[in-house]
């Protein structure tokens, strides 16, 4: 089958530094959740089971749930994964993810809401035995800005001993600048998120170069083999201004490219599985992972 390639069809295994160009096919901020739960929809096509935690899980927009991650992932069809960790710490937004916890419920199928702080309720997730070493496992850290702090990105990563969890982690490149300097007194919490004391050095850099810093961090420091920041952009602006960077953190070599597939795909309607195995892999079944 003859395709045409562009920017974001393959990704270089070697993990060498992207330059995007203005992509044909920008994510904007709104649609970051399709682009997750996209990208979920390879996932489970390749490990056919898995393990979900989201660390930040409420509707960041209260009238628009079709921006909202934990829903799109809890209703995305075929249901492979089967053990969901919802952390939320906004006490406005529970009740909406324990309604939507009730109404995904079905058989096999384990949705627990987690309220509180994230980072403090980590070590009970994963000291609860669930997420085995066999267990494909997705972890969505989606904050605002400072709230996942980094010695909690560092649990992820230590917890199991072959694959790792694998990690969507969102860097606030739009006002970060602003953040840190409005951070100055309360110097703590930035250090938490930065995980290192020369936190100060960020807000000198250029966002590309900070997005890639933080990716080399993901490989140096925590031993992900693969580590991608992909920008996420204003819509009022077009593809000029970079809202978010996404840290994808993955050991799977195949990850990357289901990861370009997904920024491709993520406004388009799904494909079905024959489609995904023939153009990604020229092959008609998968191995597990």
């Amino acid at each position: 089958m003859s395709r045409q390639y562009d920017l974001f069809d393959k990704l270089p295994i070697t993990d060498k530094p992207i330059r995007f160009r203005t992509p044909d096919r920008p994510i904007w901020t709104e649609n970051k959740s399709k682009l997750i739960e996209r990208y979920l929809y390879y996932f489970v096509m390749i490990t056919k089971h898995g393990a979900y935690i989201d660390g930040f899980a409420g509707p960041q927009y209260p009238d628009k749930h079709d921006a909202w991650a934990a829903k799109l992932v809890l209703e995305s069809k075929p249901p492979f994964l089967r053990k969901f960790w919802l952390c939320e710490q906004d006490r406005e937004k529970l009740p909406q993810l324990y309604h939507l916890a009730a109404a995904c419920k079905q058989k096999g199928r384990a949705i627990t809401v987690v309220p509180g702080d994230f980072n403090r309720n980590l070590d009970g997730i994963l000291a609860n035995g669930e997420i085995t070493e066999k267990m494909a496992t997705f972890c969505l850290l989606d904050q605002h800005t400072f709230e996942c702090e980094w010695v909690s990105v560092q649990k992820l990563a230590a917890h199991k001993k072959g694959n790792k969890i694998e990690l969507f982690y969102f860097l606030a490149t739009g006002w970060l600048e602003r953040a840190i300097a409005g951070t100055t007194r309360n110097m703590q919490n930035i250090r938490k998120w930065w995980g290192r004391d020369d936190w100060a050095v960020l807000a000198t850099m250029r966002s590309f170069d900070r997005a890639l810093l933080f990716a080399d961090r993901f490989k140096e420091e925590l031993g992900y083999k693969h580590a991608h920041a992909w920008p996420i952009y204003n819509k009022e602006a077009g593809a000029k201004r970079v809202m978010y960077h996404m840290i994808h953190a993955s050991d799977h070599d195949e990850a990357p490219k289901l990861m370009s597939r997904a920024y491709r795909k993520a406004n388009q309607p799904k494909e079905d599985l024959a489609e995904v195995q023939q153009e990604m892999f020229g092959v008609t079944t998968f191995q597990k992972i």
